[in-house]
């Protein structure tokens, strides 16, 4: 999670206006549903910032269900806008999309460190990537963003529903016994059913799954290259 310096002046008004329209706009066109593909590869991947300047991003493809990897891509650039809660996806996604064309193989399902609808507008970062590119996603966060919910049981694959305003928007999954749970959420062209077992499924020794494990741990080995 990415804080607003205290000493940093606020968001412009009618630049958070036209985002938060935009992002009305788009949650017309997102579609949960289960998915028509045959998994054979999955993506994961996860952005760093560098300073205030510099965002880093990182897309690993891996084999399913083995879990081997195939490649690993990155690519940094400027920060283009500042950070606005509830908007950081528009922060993240211009990056992350010039990092997944450098992909020689496009995966079947892209799994996001991140929200997917289980955010305040239904538009999480998963979800906006998904929107753009046209391809499955999934988000699987760390901490909550919104909603309630009550503590799954402390064993691996126990869950609960996260709920916002009456709608199941996300799983809370123990992926791992006696450890915090994980907020897995559809992003797009998905439902929670498949996102929720794909992400147990490709959780092995480690609280996280592999394709963002391996995203975040990728991005933290080659973050100081960039510095």
């Amino acid at each position: 999670m990415y804080y607003r310096r205290f000493d940093a002046p606020p968001p412009d008004p009618a630049l958070v206006r036209d985002l938060t329209r935009q992002q009305e706009e788009m949650k017309s066109q997102v579609i949960i549903q289960k998915p028509e593909f045959n998994l054979k590869l999955i993506a994961g991947c996860d952005s760093s910032f560098i300073g205030e300047d510099t965002i880093l991003s990182v897309f690993v493809l891996l084999t399913y269900p083995a879990l081997e990897l195939v490649e690993k891509v990155w690519h940094h650039g400027p920060v283009t806008l500042p950070y606005i809660p509830g908007l950081l996806s528009f922060r993240e996604a211009p990056n992350l999309l010039k990092t997944y064309e450098l992909l020689q193989q496009k995966p079947d399902l892209i799994m996001v460190d991140g929200h997917g609808i289980s955010h305040p507008r239904r538009l999480g970062i998963a979800t906006h990537l998904g929107l753009h590119l046209q391809k499955p996603t999934m988000g699987v966060a760390k901490k909550v963003l919104v909603g309630q919910y009550t503590e799954p049981a402390p064993e691996k694959g126990a869950l609960s529903p996260l709920t916002y305003k009456g709608e199941v928007i996300a799983n809370v999954l123990r992926t791992k016994d006696k450890v915090k749970p994980v907020f897995v959420s559809p992003g797009h062209l998905l439902d929670l059913h498949t996102a929720t077992s794909v992400a147990l499924s490709c959780t092995l020794k480690h609280k996280l799954p592999e394709p963002t494990r391996l995203a975040d741990h990728f991005a933290a080995v080659l973050k100081p290259e960039v510095r």
